[in-house]
């Protein structure tokens, strides 16, 4: 096994507490293989079976939900160390129910689900591993719902930069996606967005620099 696999599969939750010596012998003699894509190509559509138990070793892929008017709402984004929609690997209906693709070139670590069955039986920490990562599905999903539905456009737009302001440990905000992406990712139109970001900017909240914002009086955003 590759270093870089080995290192990848270390910050995936399945293998969490276990030493890089400990996930290779857990896989010694299963069978796996890496599967490479393109950037823009499509992983899964909504709808078709989820065959595989994938984990993301490079790239991200994009997960998004698409209405019957053509609406699209970005659920998530999967980067290295990912699992790829473990909730439906096992599940009697196992159809996607959000289309992925990739955002960037990708390679995924591919295995049959009766490959993660036989590692769930057969290592504890790998059994609890994966429960918890199933029990934080359901908190994740009840977010999300909370945000998309409850949130004004306002309260969606502070809530990004305050929490990249937590992660990147800065008042200056550096915004990975364009503006279009973010909208996708809140369900709105794009110029809401803009219009929440001018507003909070003409308020003295934040200063606007491209994808760069710099966070001026929180107290203003709240």
């Amino acid at each position: 096994m590759e270093n870089y696999i080995r290192n990848v599969l270390g910050k995936c939750p399945l293998f969490a507490g276990m030493t890089p010596v400990e996930i290779e012998m857990s896989l010694l003699g299963k069978h796996y293989r890496i599967v490479s894509y393109g950037k823009n190509d499509i992983y899964a559509l909504a709808g078709m079976p989820c065959k595989y138990a994938d984990i993301v070793l490079k790239g991200s892929l994009v997960c998004r939900m698409t209405s019957m008017s053509g609406k699209q709402v970005e659920v998530s984004r999967l980067r290295e160390g990912n699992l790829v929609a473990p909730a439906f690997i096992f599940s009697k209906d196992n159809a996607m129910p959000v289309s992925v693709e990739t955002d960037s070139p990708a390679e995924v670590f591919r295995m049959q689900p009766a490959v993660l069955t036989e590692l769930i039986n057969t290592d504890e920490k790998i059994r609890m591993n994966f429960i918890r990562v199933l029990s934080n599905i359901d908190v994740f999903l009840t977010e999300k719902m909370k945000f998309l539905s409850l949130f004004s456009v306002r309260e969606k737009v502070a809530t990004l930069l305050l929490q990249r302001a937590r992660e990147q440990q800065t008042n200056e905000v550096v915004l990975e996606r364009s503006r279009q992406e973010i909208a996708d990712s809140f369900g709105i139109q794009k110029f809401s967005l803009i219009r929440a970001l001018a507003e909070f900017e003409r308020d003295g909240a934040i200063k606007v620099n491209g994808k760069r914002i710099t966070i001026i009086d929180k107290s203003k955003m709240l």
